[in-house]
């Protein structure tokens, strides 16, 4: 039998004293080979923690199992909480390798292969989940305490301040901030710039991240100013004596309650006034807030254009009071031509390019023809895939239900209780898991449901005609929503246009051109930045 061991350790002082990596490959290579099994492979996953699956050497691990032929027969780890402390993941991921015929054992934690190992081995992982969420609730109460002594948490300092050791208590290090001179000065010198301007001129956030960017300075890493970040750092209270630890869920990036917040006091950078001036200057320079018009506003083709050069959206500029409007690139817009050299082109010329172009060539009736019969064949062939999906959520749903019935065996045995905080959230997860399951069964068979369209030249001239009258109507909103229909990205370059689509929503609408107007619109989901900078 080939075994490979899977190594980890969560946090720096685990790989350097507690069960450290050595102490676990020393005792898993004790113990493989006492059972006669060779050691095929190693992986090794230092400072990584268990409650997900964010680890590279995991994943690795898990995608050598399922390959042909693998490389190994048995996963040995030192106890099951080195392979997961979340019970739902952890069952997952075992059933995975199982399929694959893989084992996993624990050198710590012997269960055996049958019905009650099973069990077994599903409370300690109910447990260790326990457990981990348990230490994770005293850690943060410690941090908490120690934020409010003063003392650094361990984070990347705000910029602008270093870590200095300040005390030891044991082992121990306790560490307090200090200013870092030459980041210091650099906010010193962005509050002046915002404030006083250059000299020669007032200057806002884009002018501040454009000077910054051409003058070659750098932020940490050797990372570009943008308008963001110069708000992030004229906006951080650091920098008048008041930090604030526990601002923010660890999880989900999402701000606490401002009762939650610790307040720490740290050497101040900045003289107060100056600092609330800013604060001033920004709120009264503030654009009025709106909610996103990607959709229902009058641009015609906001959030579909892109600088071919960067990738930046091109957004709307205007020119004397409003009389002249043109796209622009919104790097170049925010960061400042060293970052991209931006293009501005007309509105009226780039709308009208559009709408001619889909009108005169995408819906001519040739074109129709060939694109549509190519899509028609492989909706035919997509039918037997979603057939194997199907059958692989149903299998996946018999799984989980299986999964509830031996929850609810072992609340009736007397084995665990209902009252379990963890176990009420494995049952939710299960009862979710399934829910989606049966989701996308239905989604995947309302799809299928019928037979395929089949074309005629009558539907597709119809089609393509009204599609062109449709165009061609001065009606922005309208033209708008028929070209979020079928057009996913168009991309400015000096010369040309270039334009992407799905071509599954040409389908739809020629099936029934009476109803095109019922098709769904593109909505808008912005991707915002976890950590709160600007998108």
């Amino acid at each position: 039998m080939r075994a490979a061991l899977y190594l980890r350790v969560s946090t720096t002082r685990q790989a350097e004293q507690d069960l450290s990596i050595p102490d676990q490959r020393r005792q898993a290579e004790a113990f493989a080979k006492r059972k006669g099994w060779s050691v095929a492979v190693e992986y090794e996953e230092a400072g990584a923690s268990a409650t997900d699956d964010k680890r590279p050497a995991f994943q690795r691990m898990i995608e050598d199992a399922k390959r042909s032929p693998r490389p190994f027969d048995i996963v040995v780890v030192h106890s099951f909480s080195r392979f997961f402390r979340d019970a739902f993941q952890s069952e997952m991921y075992i059933r995975q390798l199982r399929k694959v015929g893989v084992a996993l054992v624990s050198i710590t934690q012997e269960t055996g292969d049958d019905p009650n190992g099973h069990l077994m081995r599903n409370f300690l992982a109910l447990f260790d989940e326990h457990s981990s969420r348990e230490n994770a609730k005293h850690t943060l109460r410690g941090m908490q305490e120690n934020a409010r002594q003063g003392f650094w948490n361990g984070s990347h300092p705000p910029f602008g301040y270093r870590t200095v050791e300040a005390e030891r208590r044991g082992d121990k290090i306790k560490k307090r901030l200090e200013i870092e001179p030459r980041e210091a000065e650099l906010i010193r010198q962005i509050f002046a710039l915002y404030l006083d301007g250059d000299g020669a001129r007032a200057l806002g956030v884009k002018g501040i991240a454009d000077r910054l960017n051409r003058l070659g300075v750098r932020y940490r890493e050797g990372r570009r100013f943008s308008t963001g970040l110069v708000y992030k750092l004229l906006t951080r209270t650091s920098y008048i004596g008041d930090h604030y630890f526990n601002q923010t869920d660890s999880k989900t990036f999402k701000e606490k309650p401002e009762k939650d917040w610790i307040h720490v006091r740290v050497p101040s950078i900045l003289d107060p006034d100056r600092f609330h001036a800013a604060q001033a200057k920004l709120k009264q320079n503030n654009p009025r807030k709106t909610p996103p018009r990607i959709v229902n506003g009058p641009t015609l083709l906001t959030g579909l254009l892109f600088c071919a050069t960067c990738g930046g959206g091109m957004t709307l500029r205007t020119g004397k009071a409003n009389k002249y409007r043109y796209y622009a690139c919104s790097t170049s817009q925010r960061m400042g031509k060293t970052v991209c050299g931006g293009r501005i082109m007309p509105m009226a010329t780039i709308d009208n390019l559009v709408t001619d172009h889909l009108s005169q060539r995408l819906f001519a009736p040739d074109r129709l023809k060939a694109l549509l019969s190519a899509q028609l064949k492989r909706a035919k062939q997509g039918q037997s895939t979603s057939f194997e999906k199907v059958k692989a959520l149903r299998a996946e749903i018999r799984e989980t239900e299986k999964a509830q019935a031996r929850l609810y065996e072992a609340i009736e045995k007397g084995i665990a209780s209902l009252d379990d905080d963890t176990l009420r959230q494995r049952l939710s997860e299960l009862k979710a898991k399934r829910e989606d399951c049966l989701r996308l069964i239905g989604s995947i068979e309302r799809r299928n449901t019928g037979p395929v369209a089949v074309l005629s030249a009558a539907k597709i001239d119809a089609f393509g005609r009204a599609m062109q009258d449709r165009l061609k109507n001065p009606d922005s909103a309208y033209r708008k929503a028929y070209i979020r229909l079928h057009v996913a990205r168009i991309e400015l370059d000096d010369n040309e246009l270039r334009m992407y689509g799905p071509k599954e929503s040409l389908q739809n609408a020629i099936e029934d051109p009476e109803n095109e107007a019922k098709l769904p619109v593109r909505s808008f989901v912005r991707e915002w930045r976890a950590k709160g900078e600007s998108n």
